[in-house]
């Protein structure tokens, strides 16, 4: 890493106030930047054709599967994600190559004008920078995962091509509403004139809220669960099966799939029935839109994603003896997916290590962790991180016991030692916590 690329990265990370670091005080209620930032760099985003994500969980599961699926068709495809686990970089990809150290301080000093002026956020920055870079990089199509919400988020000013919006659950309610029709709202805040959306999963509770929405845009509106219906899992830890049928074919011009059939996904968790149920959807409306996307395409795509996209993090197996399992679940509706994912699964004893951030709601997730589990508590070396010392009493008033560690990689050393070859050790709770953990002592 060349010393001006570090002093780059610093000075982003230090000049500009940072959610992930901070909390709520990083967050601009407006779009005012974030058209100001493209405005400065000739408006970059109206040069792209763009996918838009958004959701409580999954999306960055659904933007990596898509990403790989339009890489696949052939097209020269932008990714955007947030946050990223070990290289700022992460953030911004062109066909799953992380974007030049030169380029992110080229950028920055182009727009440090703009910085000094506006006094941005960190992420209303990396925003403009990838769509620059995108447009540098001359892509046919860019899948940009929102950051928080939807309907403020710096993300909400390109007008694309289709979204999709993957469920909506309890999280960020301080910011986005203590309802989940409130949420929903926010994230609803996406859906553009005449522009398709998907909806991931269907709840009651929400989905007047996306119709109302969609019917006020104009906008065609797909629940997913009404064209795909999840049959079956198979999980061979490394891969999976999922078999689907589709109850409706004829509702789509030129289905991509029969009436039956089964997808190798390389993200093999039981929860990621869900993300592929929009995506398939998804792929089928965007091939009649005029992309070329085959089902043989499509599933070779799906069953590469790691390899053509580098998505880390999501039930991610870094070792298999005693078999270590790295998973960013940090909510309730992501800890309830991580939990039927264990029950189809054979392991002796559940070793977990973890660690949270202190504005989730800790006793909803501390509440729903098996109390049969060794706990190894830790904490991420970030403002937000919740004390170690504090997670362990939480957890220990809701009967779950274990010890305290300074670190995450002294914690889950200290599950290795304990654990027998046939056992299972996860590490959950925080995406800062899996960031931290040395992968070098693995791979």
């Amino acid at each position: 890493m060349s010393m001006r690329y570090q002093e780059t990265i610093d000075y982003l990370y230090t000049r500009l106030p940072m959610f992930s670091r901070i909390g709520a005080a990083a967050i601009k209620p407006n779009l005012d930047n974030t058209i100001a930032i493209c405005k400065f760099l000739g408006h970059p985003e109206k040069k792209i054709k763009t996918i838009h994500i958004a959701g409580t969980n999954g999306k960055g599961s659904t933007s990596h599967m898509l990403a790989s699926i339009f890489q696949e068709a052939g097209y020269k495809t932008g990714l955007y994600t947030s946050p990223h686990l070990y290289d700022f970089r992460e953030r911004i990809k062109v066909n799953g190559q992380m974007c030049s150290q030169d380029f992110v301080i080229d950028f920055t000093n182009k727009v440090k004008p703009c910085i000094e002026k506006i006094e941005p956020s960190f992420f209303e920055i990396t925003v403009g920078m990838a769509f620059d870079y995108f447009v540098q990089e001359k892509v046919d199509i860019a899948i940009i995962e929102t950051g928080l919400g939807g309907r403020l988020d710096s993300t909400n000013v390109i007008e694309p091509e289709l979204s999709i919006i993957t469920n909506i659950g309890f999280d960020h309610m301080a910011l986005l509403g203590n309802t989940l029709e409130a949420i929903a709202s926010e994230k609803a805040g996406i859906i553009k004139k005449d522009t398709p959306v998907v909806i991931g999963t269907l709840d009651t509770a929400t989905k007047k809220v996306f119709e109302d929405k969609a019917n006020k845009e104009n906008a065609p509106i797909y629940f997913a669960e009404d064209f795909i219906e999840f049959k079956s899992f198979q999980n061979n830890w490394q891969n999976a099966l999922f078999e689907f049928n589709q109850p409706m074919i004829h509702l789509l011009d030129a289905p991509l799939f029969p009436k039956n059939f089964t997808i190798e996904c390389d993200l093999p968790a039981k929860y990621q029935a869900k993300n592929l149920k929009a995506v398939l959807v998804a792929a089928q409306l965007l091939s009649t839109m005029g992309w070329k996307l085959t089902s043989g395409k499509v599933m070779k795509a799906l069953s590469q994603i790691k390899k053509s996209n580098g998505l880390m993090g999501r039930w991610e197996c870094i070792q298999e003896s005693p078999r270590v399992i790295l998973d960013v679940a940090h909510n309730e509706h992501g800890v309830h997916a991580l939990l039927e994912q264990l029950a189809s699964l054979h392991y002796q004893q559940l070793h977990i290590v973890t660690g949270m951030v202190k504005d989730k709601d800790i006793q909803a997730v501390l509440e729903l962790l098996p109390k049969n589990a060794l706990y190894y508590f830790t904490q991420s070396h970030i403002p937000r991180a919740l004390p170690v010392h504090e997670l362990a009493v939480q957890a220990s008033v809701l009967g779950l016991n274990g010890h305290s560690f300074e670190d995450v990689n002294i914690a889950l050393k200290g599950a290795i030692k304990n654990a027998n070859h046939n056992d299972l050790i996860l590490v959950i709770g925080s995406i800062f916590l899996v960031a931290e953990v040395d992968r070098t002592n693995f791979l």
